[in-house]
């Protein structure tokens, strides 16, 4: 009997074989030898049937016809590639099969990929294993399938694909339809268009568009408050520093309502009056009350995932999450790195152990070599399972991004922008090996005319794991370490000073500033912002230890986002990645605000997010998971129905269109 082989895509397939060493005759769809076939998909061979292949008379929109909820959903064969599907289905049906290893994507779309195919080609209860693998080297593709585990293991996952499927499906139709059929006309009338405006809605693409939508909204609505700041000039040697006066306790401004926040005024006479007060006596001199030194580390941020990672190419590469996918893709394609669609940070204690294998890989990678044998030589790799970079309870489906050590002989053929990441990549996994960055810190608060003013210096004492973490395509800042080294001598003189001691003042000065508005997302912030359903968390250790559910998945973000592109409800900016939306996308967004709401909010997303997650867990079932979500649309669907407020629509739709005049 024959064991065959099923992968999602032909390259894949092609890796399969070469890893097995199969001497094999290409055919028309497959490969075959004596004892083995490998077959391949193309992405999706299957899909869900349109409402309209359960009832002829579905295809008309009609409010009469919503709720859509069929009891058995219908798949079929994608036409485009139904050559591929019919080669697929004769070689699992065959008799001489005996064993089924699915090979497609370790992941639930990978999954749902093969079910599709499996059920639709009505394959029989043939022995079927799945092959679970991290990345596509020969040693990890041999492992997966000498592992592979019987494939009603994943019966879990796979209903949660299924489900993930059906609900978009559901949401996406039925709400489409009764929106567009109630609001439609309202949208054209009001842009003097001739066709009814489709209200495309998705489960995951409407509430991003509600999170762009606010934040452009809060920065429209956003006054500004201008502040003004006390600070005193003050020389040590021959140099000048500035130190910033605070009104903290034993202050006469302690808690003033005249303060903005602790270290300004809300009026410039009041900044004046202080300037007035402190600048008494003669020569200007200021005491130092508090003294403190202390030394700061930095460690290696954590290794990256897919929304890290994409974050990480759109500030520095200004690419966008799906341009980011595509590269990194490519790269796992190549054995250059680990599986990309991944939501984990650290890495399982199992890779751990077995470490030493990519950093002995990169020793041939010049850009890094000398970095990689220096950890070698050293052997800080060692001990890595006992820090936070290794986390098996962290780790779902796939632990972080990280090279391989493999693949180095295809280097050449990448683009640009692809030998960019690898070596971003490379980078960030070399710095988990090396050291903490020290900084050498000192605090100063000094007084005057009985105020206190403040000053803060750090220099760069020890380099750490920044030494590799500096990219060679990084612009360095000009005569960045000539500063330095000034920094070095002026902080000498700064660890002598003692308390009570004085330092002339040359200048007391205002300086004024003003509150800003929130920042627009960008292409990466907002993958971010997704991952943490809907909370921008600009701090990256912080977001490690809060992470929520998030809003989508690492292989769905970047797809969701350019399709609000495509249906033209936000606009991408090329140049600089940023994000903002259209008109249409205001007035599609207040459509939903103003029938079905909940759409918009993130934590319920999110939730809905979770419970997919629950079903591939386990702990509830298919059945609650449908009760649940045909409800939910049932209900929406009726509100919507009794709505009448259409003209109050047109009225916000009046107020947003003042901000798109030309």
């Amino acid at each position: 009997m024959k064991s065959l082989y099923i992968a999602e895509k032909p390259s894949v397939a092609q890796e399969f074989a070469k890893a097995l060493k199969l001497n094999t005759s290409r055919k028309d769809g497959y490969l075959e030898t004596e004892d083995s076939i490998v077959t391949w998909c193309v992405g999706h061979l299957v899909t869900m049937s349109y409402p309209e292949c359960y009832d002829p008379e579905l295809k008309k929109w009609s409010l009469e016809t919503l709720p859509f909820l069929p009891k058995e959903f219908k798949y079929e064969v994608i036409p485009g590639v139904k050559k591929q599907f019919d080669i697929v289905k004769g070689l699992l049906n065959r008799e001489d099969v005996g064993v089924i290893y699915v090979c497609t994507d370790s992941g639930r779309e990978g999954e749902y990929i093969y079910r599709l195919v499996d059920q639709m080609a009505q394959v029989g209860d043939k022995e079927k294993r799945r092959v679970w693998i991290d990345s596509q080297t020969e040693e990890e593709i041999l492992r997966g399938i000498k592992e592979a585990k019987l494939l009603n293991e994943y019966d879990n996952l796979s209903a949660s694909a299924y489900l993930r499927a059906k609900e978009d499906y559901l949401m996406g139709i039925n709400f489409s339809r009764v929106l567009t059929l109630k609001y439609g006309w309202t949208i054209s009338n009001f842009l003097k268009s001739s066709r009814s405006t489709v209200v495309a809605v998705g489960r995951v693409m409407t509430c991003v568009l509600g999170m762009v939508v606010k934040r452009e909204r809060e920065i429209r609505s956003f006054v500004k408050t201008p502040f003004y700041r006390v600070l005193a000039k003050l020389s040590l040697g021959e140099k000048e520093f500035e130190g910033e006066w605070r009104a903290v306790e034993g202050s006469r401004y302690f808690n003033s309502p005249k303060l903005y926040k602790e270290n300004g005024f809300l009026k410039e006479e009041d900044a004046k009056e202080l300037i007035s007060i402190v600048s008494a006596g003669s020569p200007l001199e200021a005491q130092i009350v508090k003294i403190e030194k202390k030394n700061e580390k930095k460690n290696p941020p954590l290794l990256y995932n897919l929304a890290e990672l994409q974050n990480e190419c759109s500030k520095q590469f200004k690419i966008s999450p799906d341009e980011t996918l595509k590269a990194v893709q490519n790269l796992y394609e190549k054995k250059l790195c680990t599986y990309p669609r991944t939501d984990a940070r650290v890495l399982s204690t199992a890779v751990s152990k077995e470490i030493y294998k990519n950093l002995n890989g990169l020793k041939n990678y010049s850009v890094v070599s000398e970095h990689a044998k220096a950890i070698l030589e050293k052997g800080s790799y060692k001990n890595l399972a006992k820090t936070r970079y290794v986390n098996d309870k962290q780790i779902t489906d796939h632990y972080a991004i990280i090279p391989t050590g493999q693949g180095l002989s295809v280097l050449s053929s990448l683009s640009e922008r692809e030998t960019k990441i690898y070596e971003t990549i490379c980078r960030r996994f070399l710095s988990i090996f090396y050291d903490p960055a020290v900084y050498q810190k000192v605090n100063l608060q000094v007084e005057l005319g009985q105020e206190n003013f403040f000053a803060s210096f750090k220099v760069l004492k020890e380099e750490g794991y920044l030494a590799v973490a500096k990219s060679s395509f990084q612009r360095k800042k000009d005569s960045e370490e000539e500063g330095e080294e000034l920094n070095e001598e002026f902080m000498k003189q700064l660890s002598a000073l003692k308390k009570g001691g004085r330092l002339p003042v040359s200048d007391i000065f205002i300086k004024e500033g003003e509150t800003t508005p929130p920042k627009r997302y960008n292409s990466g912030s907002m993958i971010l912002a997704m991952e943490n359903a809907g909370q921008l968390i600009e701090d990256e250790e912080l977001r490690a230890h809060i992470k929520g559910s998030g809003i989508g998945t690492s292989a769905t973000r970047a797809e969701i986002l350019k399709k609000l592109v495509n249906n033209q409800y936000i606009a991408l900016n090329k140049k600089t990645q940023i994000i903002t939306p259209t008109q249409l996308g205001e007035m599609i967004h207040d459509v939903v605000y103003c029938s079905i709401q909940s759409l918009l909010n993130p934590e319920l997303t999110a939730s809905w997010e979770k419970g997919l997650s629950y079903v591939a867990e386990g702990t509830i079932t298919e059945e609650e998971y449908m009760v649940k979500l045909e409800k939910f649309v049932s209900s929406r669907i009726e509100g919507v129905r009794n709505l009448n407020n259409q003209s109050m629509l047109r009225n916000q739709f009046e107020k947003v269109a003042v901000n798109y005049k030309k």
